[in-house]
């Protein structure tokens, strides 16, 4: 792990695209700014790691486990 030292308004790049800027640093908190084009996703650590526990269960879904609609719906076309 590669370890950093920033000041508030200073930042780290990541690759060409990602910067990260410290913004403030109040007590233990430190809120970050990123900057990063829109195709790349990013999340606090613990919404990823939901995310990919709600993935995996997802895919191990069977076509039985999902409920079938009780009524078709009509089209407004």
């Amino acid at each position: 792990m590669l370890v950093l030292t920033r000041k508030v308004n200073q930042s780290i790049m990541i690759g060409d695209d990602i910067e990260v800027v410290v913004l403030e640093v109040r007590g233990e908190q430190v809120r970050l700014g990123i900057k990063a084009p829109r195709n790349v996703t990013v999340h606090r650590r613990e919404i990823y790691e939901a995310i990919q526990k709600e993935n995996i269960l997802a895919a191990q879904a069977q076509p039985e486990d999902v409920p079938t609609p009780k009524k078709q719906v009509k089209s407004a076309s």
